[in-house]
C-alpha cells in the first residue's frame, strides 16, 4: 500500500507542477526562487537526463513502460520492506510522470534550475531520491544478511 500511496503522491505532485508552469510560463522564461541559487526556468526536453539521446522518444516510453511494469509486477510477487516500497514508489511515480509528458507532449516538461547542474523536474528527482533509497536498501539489506 506504501508502495501505491508514494506512486500517487509523486505522480499528482509532478502532473499539478508541470500543469502550473505550462499554465504560466511560455517555453524559455525564467525567474528566480532563489536568487543565485535555484531558478524557474520553463523547457522541453526530448532527451534524456542532461539531454542526451535527443529524439529518442519511443525508445524512453518503452524503458518506462518495461520498468513500471516489472516494478509493479515485483512489489505484487514480494513483500518488501517499507524502505524498499517507498524508493520503489518513488521511481514508479517519477517514470510515469516523464512517460505521460512524453506521450502526450512528445517531449518532457522540465523546470527547476540548479546552478550550473542541467534543468529538471519534480519526476526526476523522485526517480533519483528512489534510486539511491533503492541502493540504501540493498546496502543494508545485504549487511543484515551477512551479519546473520
Amino acid at each position: 500500500m506504501r508502495f501505491w500511496l508514494t506512486a500517487g503522491a509523486v505522480l499528482i505532485l509532478d502532473r499539478l507542477s508541470k500543469w502550473w508552469i505550462m499554465g504560466n510560463m511560455s517555453i524559455g522564461d525564467s525567474w528566480a526562487l532563489i536568487t543565485g541559487i535555484v531558478n524557474i526556468r520553463f523547457i522541453q526536453n526530448k532527451g534524456a537526463a542532461f539531454g542526451i539521446l535527443q529524439g529518442g522518444r519511443l525508445l524512453f516510453i518503452l524503458m518506462a513502460v518495461a520498468v513500471i511494469i516489472a516494478t509493479v509486477y515485483f512489489i505484487r510477487k514480494y513483500q518488501l520492506p517499507l524502505l524498499a516500497q517507498y524508493s520503489l514508489g518513488l521511481i514508479v511515480g517519477g517514470a510515469l510522470g516523464n512517460l505521460i509528458d512524453r506521450i502526450i507532449y512528445g517531449s518532457v516538461v522540465d523546470f527547476i534550475s540548479v546552478g550550473w547542474f542541467p534543468v529538471f523536474n519534480l519526476a526526476d528527482s523522485a526517480i533519483v531520491c528512489g534510486g539511491i533509497l533503492l541502493v540504501l536498501w540493498m546496502f543494508i539489506d545485504e549487511t543484515f544478511k551477512s551479519a546473520e
